[in-house]
This record gives C-alpha cells, structure tokens and sequence, in this order.
C-alpha cells in the first residue's frame, strides 16, 4: 500500500492503483520534446502492471508496531528505507512473482519490471534498515533477477526484432521511463510538496536526453519542466480509499475499515 496521513486518518492506496497512475503518464507521454513510449504495447503493459505482484498482499494490510499501515510514504520519496516495517522473504516474494507473471506474457515488459525492482534494491535501498543476517537473501535475490534479464534478453534477440546493441539502448530508455512515471506517481499518490526531479535524463526527440524536475502547485497538482506530456495540463484519476482512524490496534481492525471505506477517486493535474 501508499499511504498519505492526515489530521484525523490515512488515504489508501493499493500499488496495482498507483501503478495504473504511471501507466496513464506513460501513455500521455510524448510531445515535440520528449520521445513516446516504443515498443508503444510492451513499454505501457509493463509500466501499467509492474506491481501488480502486490495484489494479494495488499488484499491483506498489515500495521507498523506504531499502529500504522505497513505502507510507502512520503518520507520515503528517493530512498527505500521501509524494510524494518515489512517481511524481506515476503516483500521479495511479490517482486518476484510480478517479474515472472509478466515473463510468461510479454519478455520486453518483464525485463523492464525487472530492471526497475533491482535498481530499487541496489541503488535506491537503505541496507542499514535490513538486518545482516538477511543481507545474503537480498543480494541472492539481485544476482537472480539479473540472471533473468540475461535470459529474457536472449529470447527477444532470438526472435530477431531487435539487435543486440539496439535492445539494449531501448531497455535502459524504457527502464528510465519506467523509472520517472512509477516516480511521477508515487510524488502524486503521496503529494509531495518538495521540488523533486523524475530520476533519470530522459530521452527527447533530438536524440539526447534531459532531467525533469517536478514542483508541487497545488494539492496533488504538479509543474514539470521540462514538459513531456501531449497536452500542456493534463488531469487524472487516481483511485483511493480513506480511513478515519490514526492508530490501529491491529491488522485485523485496519483491514476490516479498510474493506468497509468507499473506493474514492482523487483528481491529479499535470501541467507546463
């Protein structure tokens, strides 16, 4: 789950949820800067479902020993710093099964997944907040979704709609795409209110590549510079519940008000 508090309770929202937020960036995404998404199919059906490995386990919400949801929050924008909060087996578990659904379906799609999950816990991940005893599963962990990338990649040359050279410039195109809607989203689900970028340059038009840097104006509305959207503001829904309780008791108490809150939807605006 992401979770944004407020004064009197918490907005919920599922990561399947804010990966269909990414996913509609990435559609809209293109102009006369900023190249579109291609592969158009395989770039959009991996960004729309990379996590949807959490389906079950947010299905079934847990709570910190403060009472809160085990979820992503705003203070965790630009780091990964939960795992105290959260099972290492389990929480591998669905990267796991969200990399090897998409597998089976579509190998583009999947080695994105995969590229994202493991920049997420090499690069982005705060090894201090993970006991060392567990460390060895982590980093076994990593070396299996490389190895994994490694195959993929020799499926889709063995198809032979991509040169090697070219598959690889438009994964890591692709991976930053992924990298900077799933971003767009997560600043959107939790309205962040710092100025942030989008992680990585991203490719134009011209053939080079620029940062994008994001400033909140409003509430869960957002200015990004440079622009790379179709339209010069764009509006969007993001589904979410909410829950009128700060502290729970226990898991069982959250997911019983959780299943009992309405789904809402809350408008998100993008503009030049």
């Amino acid at each position: 789950m992401i979770r944004l508090a407020t004064s009197d309770g918490w907005w919920l929202i599922t990561h399947p949820d804010h990966a269909h937020l990414a996913g509609e960036f990435a559609a809209a995404w293109g102009n006369v800067l900023f190249a579109a998404p291609e592969p158009r199919s395989h770039v959009l059906r991996g960004i729309y479902r990379h996590d949807n490995g959490w389906l079950k386990r947010d299905a079934a919400p847990a709570i910190t020993l403060e009472g809160k949801p085990v979820a992503f929050s705003t203070e965790l924008v630009g780091t990964y710093a939960a795992f105290e909060e959260i099972d290492l087996a389990d929480y591998l578990a669905v990267r796991r099964e969200a990399v090897l659904a998409m597998a089976e379906e579509d190998p583009f799609a999947a080695i994105l997944i995969s590229m994202h999950t493991h920049n997420l816990l090499s690069e982005r991940a705060d090894r201090s907040t993970i006991r060392p005893e567990q460390l060895p599963l982590l980093d076994g962990f990593l070396v299996e979704q490389l190895d994994l990338q490694g195959k993929l990649r020799k499926h889709l040359l063995n198809t032979a709609e991509f040169f090697p050279r070219q598959l690889d410039q438009v994964l890591t195109e692709n991976f930053r795409l992924l990298q900077a809607t799933d971003n767009l989203s997560l600043l959107s689900c939790v309205d962040f209110e710092k100025p942030a970028t989008l992680l990585h340059p991203l490719r134009t038009e011209h053939g080079d590549a620029q940062q994008v840097t994001v400033q909140r104006k409003a509430e869960r509305s957002f200015r990004l510079s440079p622009y790379p959207l179709r339209e010069p503001e764009m509006r969007f829904v993001l589904r979410a519940r909410f829950v009128r309780v700060r502290r729970f008791t226990s898991s069982t108490e959250l997911a019983d008000r959780l299943a009992a809150a309405p789904m809402q939807t809350l408008e998100v605006t993008i503009s030049a």
